[in-house]
């Protein structure tokens, strides 16, 4: 099937993402479908963790009658990017894989999570959450890395439906994504730093909502013009993935 006429196929016919393109023709023949999951997994996972480095401790901001304090909870990272971006490249099933993986690495200890306050990034279980003295301990990020998963999840299969290849789509299926992983990374950042609603709302949502609205709309201004790329490329003679 030429991405042509993938393009222009029902909602319900559609399966294949972008990230299916972005395999050279060579590799596609020679490798198998595992192989090539295999491989777009590994390539969103290490932009996870890349997003997780671009990271910094949110300082203290006045916009008006709006004052937030300095962060010690949640930094400012490209993640929110990462999971987007790549759970519409990828799918729901390998986008969710992608995100499982990162979240398996840094569970497992490797430094792949965002950096704190004194710079030193995150590794381990309890990053999320942990038992310590019987007691169920939740990590103040924890909610967000969960979020990532479901986001992922969602974005991916919305992707597959074709709310990618429009930028309404797209900036829809982003909108999601964002709603989700601040719901959750919010009421369990409250629930984990014992802070009042409006307290959890100055730590994890008020300060990245700039930049999140700008990584929202470049994420979904990419996606489409990859699908035209994809197109164009199909009418000059390329073939859409095996």
């Amino acid at each position: 099937m030429t991405a042509a006429r993938l393009a222009g196929a029902p909602a319900a016919g559609r399966g294949f993402t972008l990230g299916d393109h972005l395999i050279p023709s060579r590799l596609r023949q020679r490798a198998t479908s595992l192989q090539r999951d295999a491989l777009l997994v590994a390539a969103g996972t290490a932009l996870l963790i890349l997003g997780a480095y671009a990271s910094f401790s949110v300082p203290a901001v006045q916009l008006g009658w709006l004052y937030v304090p300095v962060n010690e909870y949640v930094p400012l990272t490209l993640q929110t990017f990462g999971v987007l971006f790549t759970g519409a490249l990828l799918g729901a099933r390998r986008g969710v894989a992608a995100t499982g993986l990162y979240l398996l690495i840094g569970a497992l200890g490797f430094p792949v999570f965002a950096a704190d306050a004194s710079g030193v990034h995150a590794s381990g279980l309890g990053t999320i959450a942990s038992f310590q003295g019987g007691h169920l301990v939740l990590g103040a990020t924890g909610g967000y890395l969960l979020g990532f998963l479901v986001a992922s999840a969602l974005v991916g299969s919305l992707a597959q439906r074709g709310w990618d290849r429009r930028l309404g789509g797209s900036i829809g299926a982003m909108l999601i994504g964002t709603a989700i992983i601040y719901a959750l990374g919010v009421a369990w950042l409250a629930v984990a730093a014992d802070l009042a609603l409006g307290e959890a709302l100055a730590f994890g949502l008020y300060p990245f909502l700039p930049g999140d609205i700008l990584k929202l709309l470049v994420a979904a201004g990419l996606l489409p013009l990859g699908w035209r790329l994809v197109s164009r490329r199909a009418s000059d003679g390329g073939e859409g993935p095996a």
